[in-house]
């Protein structure tokens, strides 16, 4: 098994295709890259042998409709975000919120790096001047 806390996170609260496994103290960026190998991976998996693999033989509708779901679950732990307990619920929510997003991206053909780049394009600018920047104003 994993022997860091993301290793963890993943093989326990998330219950998902575990990673391979990684040396404590890596670097967190290189995380987003390394699970977007291993979701691509699944794209050659046995449904019965893999949770992304099933939900990519489901297809674009089944995923979707996970995404709504940890995003509701993750909207509903923020709420009662009030201790620590309650944090590391979020936490949870949060990281399969991530993770099924990040299945979605795999899904469609774009790669999760590219939302980093836009990210990283946005830092610094004020969220005002980005949303004007907008051409459909969202």
């Amino acid at each position: 098994h994993c022997t860091d806390a993301l290793c963890g996170l993943m093989n326990n609260a998330l219950r998902y295709d575990p990673p391979p496994c990684r040396a404590a103290g890596r670097d967190r960026m290189n995380v987003i890259a390394e699970l977007t190998a291993v979701l691509e991976s699944r794209r050659e998996a046995d449904a019965d042998d893999s949770y992304v693999a099933s939900l990519y033989a489901k297809g674009l509708n089944k995923i979707l409709e996970k995404v709504g779901e940890e995003a509701t679950e993750t909207i509903l732990a923020a709420k009662d975000a009030s201790d620590d307990a309650s944090r590391a619920a979020l936490v949870g929510e949060t990281a399969d919120l991530w993770f099924h997003t990040m299945v979605m991206l795999v899904h469609v053909k774009v790669n999760p790096e590219d939302v980093l780049r836009e990210l990283e394009r946005r830092l610094g600018l004020s969220g005002h001047v980005e949303k004007a920047a907008r051409t459909n104003g969202d």
